[in-house]
């Protein structure tokens, strides 16, 4: 379990296509501090350390999770937000995010306003992905408060600490960003259409 709260940027080095999958060799500040096996969230999508090797290490990615996440698009040198598993002894800063990406959506505009930016996002229609005012969301890992809620879209408002510290300060309009859905607004959704 993760709680959206970015840790730090990772680098992508390195990428093999083996079959459908996709290994990505990726450095990071606390690379010394990973083990093998340990789950890691990558914009957001929890993938498990499989191989350290000095400053870098190794996750792979199977055709499933290409499919429904941006990570077949990264580009070598491109930053991803990265977060640690959720600590037990660790405060709960953010929402309960799973890291398992419900689609991608797209980033369709970004006002800048004095202090903060409002970014906005398109996703495809769904009846299972909803967002609400000020409720949860998580975008390529990061916990936000939705700021506008619309049938398939959304918005969320940024501060600086965030856009400096994530890959929101390299985002454009135009590219694509994982999404994960509050988990309990999909519960709700799930118990209403079976009634």
């Amino acid at each position: 379990m993760f709680t959206g709260i970015v840790e730090a940027m990772g680098t992508l080095e390195n990428r093999l296509v083996q079959g459908t999958n996709i290994d990505f060799w990726f450095s990071s500040p606390f690379t010394h501090e990973l083990k093998i096996d340990q789950s890691l969230a990558h914009n957001g999508v929890c993938l498990t350390i499989v191989e350290i090797k000095d400053n870098q290490y190794r996750v792979t990615a199977i055709e499933e999770t290409l499919n429904k996440t941006n990570l077949g698009t990264l580009k070598l040198g491109q930053k991803v937000n990265l977060e640690r598993c959720l600590s037990a002894s660790g405060r709960f800063d953010g929402h309960i995010v799973q890291g398992h990406v419900d689609t991608t959506g797209v980033c369709t505009q970004m006002i800048t306003n004095e202090g903060s930016w409002e970014y906005y996002f398109e996703y495809p229609l769904s009846k299972e992905h909803i967002t609400v005012s000020k409720g949860s969301i998580c975008v390529n890992g990061t916990s936000l408060t939705v700021v506008h809620s619309g049938q398939h879209d959304f918005s969320v408002a940024i501060i600086p600490y965030t856009y400096e510290h994530t890959v929101f300060h390299q985002l454009k309009v135009g590219d694509e960003v994982n999404l994960e859905f509050d988990i309990v607004g999909k519960y709700v959704q799930k118990m209403l259409a079976n009634n």
